[in-house]
């Protein structure tokens, strides 16, 4: 079975949720239609016209990308200019184009973190806090023979962390009194006769984007017709999400060590450095594409070093005072989302019983040349 593109994008805002970009980032469906079939999906950094024939030339029905095709608001649809030309091969093949950008830099799991997984960067956070996940009291009474499951099926469908801990509840015990009406089929007492019951009250927390999911868990899983239950927010912040992380180098190393370790695990021939290179490091920030004016974020956080793309003079000049050393390995570092996302999306869509391939672009689309 294939899936149709709108399942693709499911899979795909469920792995980079829309809500997470930043305000009038150009995301979302660019090109194509959501109701088509699709049986291959291409992730590409950017869709240039090299990586449009790519994409015909291995049938691909769908580009994953991660920087958008359309930014700028259109003044015509010239195919005799580059950017009228590169639409014109697109829809004449047929081939959609979907764009995750801030969203997938801020994603846990997104670019940032496949960029500190491959640096080996321990005890990870976020490097700027851009949205915290609120959270809800989610409150359930429930007779005590099926307080186990209920719970279970609760915690199951995304309630109940605290940290790194879960499955956290509490509960109490007390009385609870209704009157079935007419119509009624209830699975304690008598209609027209008013009921004294025990039952457990069950107070769990929830993060709001998995409200849905519990309520649901809770109902299928409640011996009532009607279910009491309640819903308060909370102000407490739930999970932190953002551009960038912040971590602890897996062992101390020198800026030139680090460097090369850089060009290694982000695939590129050469980079920038500010710093003596011989200065020893052990906290690093990382964030992908142009990072430059994050330097303060990342020495708030502690870092001893920034990397990050398209570092400019001045923001070098400024790091320098500050005694923060930076490795710019250029904007293009960001590639490492193509085989990322390909294994991830390929996984999810796999999982749901679906036959597609998702494979990454091959076409480098670096525009500097290094001599």
């Amino acid at each position: 079975m294939h899936p149709k593109g709108q399942t693709v994008i499911r899979v795909m805002e469920e792995m980079a949720p829309p809500s997470l970009a930043v305000p009038d980032d150009r995301i979302g469906l660019q090109l194509g239609s959501p109701d088509k079939e699709i049986r291959r999906v291409m992730t590409a950094l950017d869709v240039t016209e090299e990586v449009a024939r790519e994409a015909i030339a291995r049938r691909a029905d769908l580009i994953v990308a991660h920087h958008a095709i359309i930014y700028r608001p259109l003044r015509h649809l010239r195919t005799d200019l580059p950017a009228g030309r590169l639409y014109e091969h697109l829809i004449k093949h047929d081939i959609a184009v979907y764009v995750a950008h801030t969203n997938l830099d801020i994603a846990e799991g997104g670019i940032n973190d496949m960029l500190a997984r491959a640096l080996g960067l321990e005890q990870v956070s976020v490097l700027e806090k851009t949205w915290s996940e609120p959270l809800f009291k989610f409150v359930v009474f429930v007779p005590p023979s099926h307080a186990e499951e209920v719970g279970r099926a609760m915690f199951e469908a995304g309630a109940g962390h605290i940290g790194n801990y879960s499955s956290c509840s509490f509960r109490l015990e007390g009385t609870g009194t209704f009157l079935p009406g007419e119509g009624t089929n209830p699975y304690i007492g008598e209609r027209g006769k008013l009921e004294e019951v025990r039952e457990l009250r069950i107070e769990t927390i929830a993060p709001q984007a998995a409200l849905g999911r519990v309520t649901k868990a809770m109902l299928r899983a409640h011996p009532y017709e009607e279910p009491a239950y309640d819903i308060y927010p909370l102000s407490l912040e739930g999970r932190s999400f953002g551009l960038g992380r912040v971590g602890r180098l897996p062992r101390e190393m020198t800026l030139k060590e680090l460097a090369e370790r850089v060009k290694t695990a982000f695939d590129v021939p050469a980079l920038r450095v500010v710093g003596p290179l011989d200065r020893k490091l052990r906290k690093a920030a990382v964030l992908g594409g142009s990072g430059g004016r994050y330097v303060q974020a990342a020495l708030r956080a502690g870092a001893e070093v920034l990397i990050t793309g398209d570092i400019d003079y001045h923001a070098a000049l400024d790091a320098l005072a500050d005694g923060i050393c930076l490795i710019d390995p250029g904007h293009n570092a960001e590639k490492i989302m193509k085989r990322g996302v390909a294994e991830e999306l390929g996984r999810r869509l796999e999982d749901l019983g679906f036959q597609v391939e998702v494979f990454p672009s091959e076409v480098s689309t670096e525009p500097f040349r290094f001599l």
